[in-house]
């Protein structure tokens, strides 16, 4: 976990451990292959709306609604 040390206006002049972003351990992991079986986009329907999972030419994925 990534730590950044904030100064306090306190008069031992210590400073406070805060973290910088939480970590999930429990985050689900998918190969991108898997998810585009072959294709080279994904459509994924959240909420009614429709999102659109694309495989570049250089082969970076773009996520556009």
């Amino acid at each position: 976990m990534l730590m950044r040390s904030l100064p306090l206006n306190d008069a031992a002049g210590r400073d406070k451990i805060v973290p910088l972003r939480a970590v999930a351990t429990n985050t689900r992991r998918i190969e991108s292959k898997n998810l585009l079986d072959g294709s080279r986009e994904l459509v994924i329907e959240h909420q009614g709306a429709e999102y659109h999972l694309r495989l570049t030419r250089n082969d970076k994925l773009i996520l556009t609604k």
